[in-house]
């Protein structure tokens, strides 16, 4: 009797395929989690640079302090040098009042920048800032300054910019600093495209009036 020829079935094929997808899900599911990871590590690695900067003086960064120093000041002086630079765009003339001064390790001192918008319109910077040797950005401490808010000149305007500091008398025991006789506290304006814009008190506004 014969038989009728019979088709086999591969009950494989369907399962396998399945478990390709699958591995297609879990792959492309890693690659989108490693993306995003790596998007999220670059908006958060700005912040975290600042940071580190402010906390260790990496990079010449100076610190920040609210009082003059708690053992006052000490007989090794230093000289302190200042440097004014204005990024392209920004139309301002920007300069110290006095390019270098000596002081007193642990000295409070205040010194000014002048800066003048030469632009016929209100424009808006704001600046950077750092010391050189780098080495010594740690030992830089500033109580009042400028850069850490926008500048907003109006047209023709001329400021006055204090920045008060004094040398932290606990470099004296960074012998790698025996040496070191000048710091230089170097600034420099950004312009902010989209600056922030401040309502005028009525005072203000009339005064400004009275004086078209």
């Amino acid at each position: 009797m014969d038989h009728e020829p019979t088709i086999s079935q591969d009950v494989s094929a369907k399962p396998a395929k399945r478990r390709g997808l699958g591995r297609d899900v879990v792959v492309a599911s890693i690659c989108g989690g490693v993306v995003a990871l790596m998007v999220g590590a670059s908006y958060a690695a700005v912040p975290f640079y600042n940071w580190f900067c402010r906390a260790t003086g990496f990079n010449g960064t100076t610190q920040v302090a609210t009082s003059a120093p708690a053992t006052g000041p000490i007989a090794r002086k230093i000289s302190v040098r200042f440097d004014s630079n204005v990024a392209p765009g920004l139309p301002w003339k920007f300069e110290p009042e006095q390019s270098e001064i000596e002081v007193n390790i642990g000295q409070v001192a205040t010194i000014f920048y002048t800066v003048t918008n030469q632009a016929a319109r209100t424009t808006a910077g704001q600046a950077a800032y750092n010391v050189a040797p780098l080495t010594v950005g740690s030992y830089f401490q500033k109580i009042n300054c400028f850069c850490f808010t926008e500048q907003t000149m109006a047209p023709g305007e001329k400021r006055e910019m204090p920045v008060v500091f004094y040398v932290d008398p606990s470099i004296a025991d960074d012998h790698e600093n025996d040496g070191l006789s000048t710091i230089t506290l170097s600034y420099t304006f950004y312009p902010v495209k989209d600056p922030v814009v401040k309502p005028l008190a009525s005072g203000e506004r009339d005064k400004r009036k009275g004086n078209l």
